[in-house]
């Protein structure tokens, strides 16, 4: 395409042209909308001053009535007030009456303009008249009269027939009491012609009404307007003004003209007319009005000339305005075009012949053309540049394409050899993809898959309100496979984001733990079981019987607390594989031949306790005699020596005893403890009021020296040592408490820390330990020695225990890293959320944190993933049955791989005989802590010369 032909390109209306029409039609309409504007406000401007100008006549008019009424009332009054006339009024002489006003008559008919002079008795006789006016008979004379005598005050009134006259009746007095009257009149000429002058309209009177036979005999047919009812009785310019009022009569009512003027155009003038009423007669059914009639002709052309000079100077304004825009669009246009002609050809590639086309030179002052033009220049470089981009980038896109597709094969593989599901779906939840794997274990090939709904074949990934496909999901949902084998997936689902931002596709991959729900569902019955003897284990006693209590109002029945005598003894004679021989077969009599009846549990070392729901006392005394005659028919033999079993039973019932698990429970206690007391019977049945009221000072005994041993720091602090197996170096030590009797003997914990905890005193106990240990491990700490210290479950909710503990850490100066806070199992699964944030709180204070006597409450590892901890101390029951349970040795082997692939550290509790090492050694456990590898002493005993008191 050459350049020129671009040029020379025809168009039909360039956009010079285009802006030329559409500013000239804005400009049109403006000016057409300024000279209407001023035309509407010129006339309102004229309609609003006549308006004004009619009100104005209108209250000159009647100013004028007005005035010229109380000039005759005056009139009257000074001729009723003749010296003369009163009494010869009073006599009836006419003769007299007349010589009393000749003298005044000419006078007033000169200078005053009146009309006509009636002196009339009291009787409505006429004694004397001057002048020529109305008939006697038709003015209402007696009926003046008996208004002006009973009133005794002037009348003035307009009377319209022939002619309109004013009236004025004013009494005659003779020694204060009214004779007659003097009755003036006076017609409109002077009223009519004051109008005239102030107007500067044409007047005429108007008489609407009947009109009488005598009077229509003087009114010519031309005076009459049928329209209005009436007739004229003066009209000044009578040729040219009385076709007018004839048209008006036609086209509006009078009283409309009283309102506001009329206009109309007559014999090419404008002609305004409106009206002024005179009098409304109550004795005569017409009225009276002036009739205005004003030539506004000049006022209106006024309007015109003003209107078409307004829309003149618009028309030349409008033109003026289109030939100064033309010359200012007229050049830059040209220079736009050639832009615009060149702009099509950059698509083509001719970038040279663009630079060609365009000026070089600049202007000074630039615009937005030579911007325009500049950027034209600036693109075809760019655009060249860009050319040359696209080539190589075309170049490094095939090869990115090759390095693509190299990635797709090894993602492919990959999928393929991944042991996982894994499973593609679009937004609508059809497979889009499969790995061999699924196929491998469905047994179905990809073709079949592709297409088909996840959810019919794997029965998992149902979209709800609350699972969509935009949001990830887990989920375990079981699968049968075509060997007839039901396997356990997790699945996690996941949005798979594409090019399409409409659309969300999604992942699913599900991964088979068929074999870690097996180990799962056996460390839950483990958390549940006694692994020694199977039965229920004290947790799940204690929930069984919680719901036993809150199972209704009326619940009851009854603990049975069964502790076997002299077992101590047979592990020490026999040793303690015959001790749990014996547990075990304790276990296995009583659940044979009492598990119907109730829940049998062991709650650790030798106790038992069996939970009877809806039973009395009597049937619990029943059972606990069974128990003993069980009991009794063992026959326990081992090697030459026979063991007598036998048992103390403490039976406590509910709701009597208590309505909590642990005060039935201590109660079934103290019931147990009365029975070995006894010697006569092995079982004995807590009395209530027996219950309550060694409960009651049983707990507040140790209350009180509770209270006492803090407050006087009678606590003892003992240490045992926790072994580092590998080297038997000892560097950790396990505080234990104590406390001090008033003789300097030690009282066990299991004796007050029940107590504390039930009583809330067991956190500041805690307080106390941490608070002397901090202070002794200050003197110890540059020796290695590290603390491990114990906290209830009750300090996981004390909310200032962060701050105690960093306060502490402060003022003693020891280096929390020597610190371990020990928390167990059971209480830190019980209220996991608490324990978690604990247990990071303190590791945040840079202490170290354990989890005690692990395995006897957990019912999943997965909460010893999420806990915050460095140590697990494996619990002691486990340990203690390693050599004769593989059960034990399963659980034990399973902790301490699952501890060391989460990072932590292990520690086996109860080490009590040397054939244990070499096992825990090859479980790869780290510490150990029991009587064989060292007891429990004092603290300032261990290390001498500290003080931490």
């Amino acid at each position: 395409m050459k350049i020129s032909a671009l040029f020379q390109t025809p168009q039909r209306l360039s956009l010079t042209w285009r802006v030329i029409a559409l500013s000239s039609l804005l400009l049109l309409a403006l000016v057409s909308l300024f000279t209407w504007l001023g035309h509407e406000k010129l006339t309102r401007q004229f309609q609003e001053s006549r308006s004004q100008h009619h009100e104005r006549q209108q209250r000159e008019i009647h100013l004028a009535l007005t005035r010229s009424s109380e000039n005759l009332r005056q009139l009257a009054g000074l001729t009723a007030a003749s010296a003369s006339l009163g009494s010869p009024l009073q006599a009836g002489n006419t003769i007299d009456v007349e010589q009393a006003l000749d003298s005044l008559w000419p006078a007033l008919q000169l200078e005053a303009g009146i009309d006509e002079i009636l002196i009339v008795n009291s009787r409505g006789q006429v004694l004397g008249k001057w002048g020529s006016g109305n008939a006697e008979a038709q003015l209402p004379i007696l009926s003046w009269v008996q208004r002006v005598m009973n009133t005794e005050r002037p009348l003035t009134t307009l009377r319209c027939t022939v002619s309109c006259q004013q009236f004025a009746a004013v009494p005659v007095l003779v020694e204060g009491e009214s004779v007659g009257m003097v009755l003036l009149s006076r017609s409109l000429a002077d009223v009519t012609r004051q109008a005239k002058e102030v107007s500067g309209s044409e007047v005429a009177l108007l008489v609407t009404g009947a009109v009488e036979d005598s009077e229509s005999r003087n009114v010519t047919a031309q005076r009459q307007l049928k329209a209005w009812n009436g007739y004229l009785l003066a009209l000044t310019n009578g040729e040219q003004s009385l076709a007018p009022l004839q048209r008006a009569a036609e086209a509006a009512p009078v009283d409309r003209l009283i309102e506001a003027p009329i206009r109309f155009e007559h014999t090419g003038r404008h002609v305004e007319l409106s009206a002024a009423r005179m009098v409304e007669s109550s004795e005569r059914n017409d009225n009276g009005y002036f009739l205005l009639i004003s030539d506004i002709t000049s006022q209106i052309n006024a309007i015109h000339n003003d209107t078409r000079t307004l829309l003149f100077v618009g028309v030349l304004g409008w033109i003026a305005a289109e030939l100064l825009l033309l010359v200012i669009l007229l050049g830059p246009m040209a220079r736009l075009r050639r832009v615009a002609g060149l702009l099509p050809i950059l698509a083509s590639g001719q970038f040279s012949d663009i630079r060609s086309a365009l000026p070089n030179h600049r202007h000074r002052i630039a615009d937005e053309i030579d911007i325009l033009e500049v950027t034209t220049l600036e693109l075809s470089h760019q655009l060249e540049r860009l050319e040359s981009e696209v080539q190589e980038r075309g170049k490094q896109l095939a090869e990115r394409i090759d390095e693509l597709a190299n990635e797709r094969d090894f993602v492919n593989s990959l999928l393929d050899t991944a042991q996982v599901f894994i499973v593609a779906q679009d937004s609508a939840g059809r497979i889009s993809l499969v790995n061999e794997y699924t196929q491998l274990m469905l047994g179905i090939k990809e073709a079949s898959l592709l297409g088909r709904n996840f959810a019919d074949v794997f029965e998992a990934g149902v979209f709800t309100t609350a699972n969509t496909v935009d949001l990830p999901q887990q989920e375990e949902k079981t699968l049968r496979t075509p060997d007839h084998h039901l396997h356990t997936i997790a699945w996690y689902h996941a949005p798979l984001h594409t090019g399409n931002e409409e659309t969300v596709s999604r992942i699913s991959v599900g991964l088979d733990i068929t074999e870690r729900k097996a180990a799962e569902a056996r460390l839950t019955w483990l958390a549940e079981r006694d692994p020694l003897t199977e039965l229920y284990n004290r947790r799940y006693f204690q929930h069984a019987l919680q719901i036993a209590i809150e199972r209704s109002a009326t619940a009851k029945g009854a603990v049975l607390l069964l502790d076997l005598d002299q077992f101590k003894e047979v592990n020490e004679l026999s040793g303690h594989h015959v001790g749990d021989q014996l547990l075990r077969e304790v276990a296995d009599t009583l659940f044979h031949k009492l598990g119907r009846r109730g829940v049998i549990a062991r709650l650790g070392g030798d106790e038992f306790s069996l939970l009877l729901e809806d039973t009395n006392a009597d049937q619990a005394v029943t059972v606990a005699q069974y128990v003993v005659q069980l009991l009794d028919g063992i026959g326990f033999v081992v090697g030459e020596r026979r063991h007598r079993v036998t048992a103390s039973i403490g039976i406590a019932l509910f709701p009597t005893h208590g309505n909590t698990p642990a005060d039935l429970m201590a109660s079934a206690d103290v019931a147990m403890y009365k029975a070995k007391e006894s010697g006569l019977q092995h079982w004995h049945l807590l009395s209530k009021a027996e219950n309550a009221k060694d409960e009651l000072q049983d707990r507040v005994y140790w209350v009180e020296r509770i209270r006492s041993a803090l407050e006087e720091d009678s606590f003892e602090l003992m240490v045992q040592p926790i072994i580092r197996l590998e080297d038997q170096d000892i560097k950790h030590y396990e505080v234990l408490l104590r406390m001090r009797n008033p003789d300097g003997s030690l009282v066990s914990p299991a004796h007050f820390i029940p107590i504390a905890e039930q009583s809330g005193q067991i956190v500041l106990i805690d307080r106390w330990v941490v608070r002397h240990s901090l202070k002794a491990l200050s003197q110890l700490q540059d020796r290695g020695i590290t603390f491990a210290v114990n906290l209830s479950g009750q300090s996981l909710h004390d909310e200032g225990l962060k701050q105690y503990l960093a306060e502490e850490i402060t003022a003693s100066g020891a280096d929390p890293h020597h610190l371990i806070l020990e928390v167990t199992e059971t209480a830190a699964v019980t209220d996991f959320s608490a324990a978690r944030g604990v247990l990071q709180a303190v590791r945040s204070l840079g202490c170290r944190t354990a989890l005690d006597d692990f395995g006897v409450g957990f019912s999943s590892f997965h909460y010893l993933g999420q806990l915050p901890v460095d140590y697990i101390k494996i619990d002691g029951s486990f340990i203690r049955s390693l050599l004769i349970s593989p059960d034990s040795r399963v659980i034990v082997r399973a902790i301490a791989d699952i501890a060391k692939g989460f990072g932590k550290q292990t520690i086996a509790e109860f080490v009590d005989q040397e054939a244990l090492l070499p096992i825990l050694k090859g479980y790869g456990i780290t510490y150990g802590q029991g009587y064989h590898l060292g007891k429990p002493t004092k603290l300032t005993e261990g290390f001498f010369g500290i003080n931490y008191l």
